[in-house]
């Protein structure tokens, strides 16, 4: 049985923090997918097809990862999609409380699906998506710390957003 993980977010943008999880997933897993969560609630930068976009150029080398956007309940598109584990990234403390309570409730939900809590690589433990986009708002160089599309879209976005404000 082809074991399946689902690497949820809204990964807006997709980092060198998240590409990192999934490469080391691949270790573990036979296939990744990568499932984009639109989330308007979070107010994001990127539309969706943009997000979806720059993670598919970051991730078209991997022949065991793909990407898709999902909406609903994570334990329901996981079934649908024969996942048995939900890939989690844990750079601090700060991140196990909210994530250890989202595990514990995908458990009640669908009990057969597992949550596999992976760290980052150190270089990486501090990156947060806030952090790029505030870093790039101000012109700062992400090059590094972002795959090279998102860097384009990211120079991009704020080029563009900048002349609208003039």
């Amino acid at each position: 049985m082809k074991k399946i993980a689902i690497y949820p977010g809204t990964f807006d943008p997709f980092t060198n923090g998240h590409l990192d999880l999934v490469v080391r997933g691949l270790r573990i897993f036979d296939e990744v997918i990568v499932a984009l969560a639109p989330s308007q609630k979070k107010m994001p930068l990127f539309t969706v097809e943009e997000r979806l976009a720059m993670m598919e150029k970051t991730l078209k080398g991997y022949d065991r990862v793909s990407c898709e956007v999902f909406e609903g309940l994570l334990v329901e598109y996981v079934k649908e999609k024969k996942g048995i584990a939900i890939i989690r990234g844990l750079r601090a403390v700060s991140d196990f409380e909210y994530e250890l309570q989202m595990a514990l409730m995908n458990r009640r939900l669908l009990a057969e699906i597992e949550t596999a809590f992976m760290m980052p690589s150190e270089e990486y433990s501090y990156l947060t998506a806030t952090i790029i986009k505030e870093i790039a708002s101000m012109g700062g160089c992400v090059k590094g710390l972002v795959p090279p599309p998102v860097e384009k879209a990211l120079k991009e976005k704020f080029r563009r957003m900048k002349g609208k404000n003039c």
